[in-house]
């Protein structure tokens, strides 16, 4: 019996012993999210950041195959995380990059170009999957290796996450039917005038709220943006909680850099259209101390529509407006690109897309002769009993598509609006009624499904303005 309690005993100590030393040499793999991998796209000439996880002090080695360069060796900290910053090239590849410790990961197929984050509701969702014939008319030539997707699933977190679960993919007939049409238009004509590789990063959510996009210390520290945010009811297709979509779905790749930012949506909104300028505005600021960079933001005005209260959308289309005098910001007026009122989704996604492509074009890249801003209420002046309206970016003039000016009203000091008599004289707007003899306000296509006919000769339609500033009532 004591012979056989000694060898119990020995087999005991002798699997503790194996079992330690198994521990001492069990070492974590380095890892990286998702957002660094194979097919990806990379921010040319830039300062990229490469991170993710390891054991602890670990030695890590970097070499890009681009200029076959191993960078100094860097190690997680104490909390497993470890970060390198790498210079890119002008665009071009493929490429790899090698990284290195006690496993290794090569990242294969890179390409160096231009990465722009595509986010918003559902007009931004909006894929092939949906019905929408303009993309599915693009699938036989969609296959590009010089486009690439990352697609950011729905998540939701209660806070800021570090990953999540989406990889890189090849721009392909098959890769495009589950992506944003608006997205890919927008990328296809970059790519096309720029000719760089493109990324496009989608985080979009259709039905959403910009309160979810947005950090929620931002709007639980603003009184006002905290009490709006309860105007935004609960459902089951999405979050209504500040904060839950930024941290699943930007929060994980604010550390990637990037070109800029298009952003479709507003349509959600339109209860509280009222501080929707306050909101975005503080959105776009939050995000850019993200991705510590002071990223360009193109949005698109929602389209006409016919919401169930009266003149959200006029407000909300109002509100954007004033966003465009947010630094470094710009907005596509897409009124003329609607074929249904009654459809919150306008089904012509191309030439929002290609809309989008060239203020990116002009004024993030620089490039001449685009037409890209459409004429803007400047000011109006009283000349008898005529109001002479002024437009910003209407230095091509103007003109009216059709017999006469539709959707143009004017008032006098009783603040009642009458349909009205249009002209134009080069690039401005002549605005009189038989029925107002001292007018003092105008209004052009402000409401829900106002389209309009008044473009610049550049082919742009002019932005739904109103010159007065008086309560808009809503029922």
């Amino acid at each position: 019996m004591k012979n056989s309690n000694n060898k119990k005993g020995f087999i005991k100590t002798a699997c503790m012993v194996v079992m330690i030393c198994a521990g001492a040499f069990v070492r974590a793999d380095i890892r990286l999210p998702a957002v660094l991998s194979n097919n990806m796209v990379l921010q040319q000439q830039s300062r990229i950041k490469l991170w993710g996880w390891g054991e602890p002090y670990e030695k890590i080695t970097v070499t890009t195959s681009w200029d076959n360069k191993t960078y100094p060796e860097t190690k997680p900290n104490g909390n497993a995380n470890w970060a390198l910053d790498i210079n890119t090239p002008v665009a071009g590849g493929p490429y790899t990059i090698a990284i290195k410790a006690r496993n290794t990961i090569v990242l294969s197929n890179i390409m160096i170009g231009e990465v722009w984050v595509c986010s918003g509701q559902s007009n931004m969702e909006m894929s092939g999957n949906w019905g929408l014939q303009d993309i599915k008319e693009a699938y036989k030539i969609a296959g590009n290796t010089n486009i690439r997707f990352f697609h950011i699933p729905k998540a939701t977190a209660r806070v800021p996450q570090d990953d999540c679960h989406a990889q890189w993919a090849v721009c392909d007939s098959n890769s495009l039917r589950s992506f944003s049409a608006v997205a890919y238009f927008f990328g296809r004509n970059l790519n096309s005038k720029l000719n760089v590789p493109i990324g496009l990063v989608e985080a979009a959510w259709s039905g959403s709220s910009a309160e979810v996009w947005t950090p929620d210390s931002v709007i639980n520290n603003d009184n006002v943006l905290k009490q709006a945010a309860t105007k935004i009811v609960a459902n089951d297709q999405c979050p209504n909680v500040a904060g839950y979509a930024y941290n699943a779905m930007i929060a994980p790749v604010k550390d990637f850099n990037v070109a800029g930012v298009i952003w479709y949506q507003g349509e959600n909104n339109t209860i509280n259209a009222g501080t929707y300028q306050h909101l975005f505005t503080a959105m776009i600021d939050a995000w850019r101390r993200a991705f510590s960079k002071n990223i360009p933001f193109y949005f698109v005005q929602v389209a006409p529509f016919k919401y169930q209260l009266s003149n959200v959308g006029a407000l909300m289309r109002e509100s954007q407006t004033e966003s465009m005098k947010h630094p470094n910001t710009g907005m596509v007026v897409i009124t003329d690109l609607v074929a249904d009122v009654n459809n919150v989704h306008p089904a012509n996604k191309h030439d929002v897309g290609l809309r989008l492509a060239n203020w990116a074009l002009a004024e993030t890249y620089h490039q001449s002769s685009i037409r890209y801003k459409n004429p803007i209420f400047k000011s109006i002046n009283i000349y008898k009993e005529k109001a002479v309206i002024s437009f910003d970016d209407a230095d091509s003039g103007l003109k009216i598509k059709g017999d006469s000016l539709t959707e143009i009203t004017i008032a006098g000091t009783d603040r009642i609006f009458y349909p009205a008599k249009a002209l134009v004289k080069k690039n401005i707007l002549m605005v009189w009624s038989p029925m107002v003899k001292q007018p003092i306000a105008v209004r052009y296509g402000f409401s829900n499904t106002a389209i309009g006919n008044l473009f610049s000769k550049d082919g742009l339609p002019a932005g739904p303005f109103r010159t007065d500033s008086w309560p808009i009532q809503i029922k």
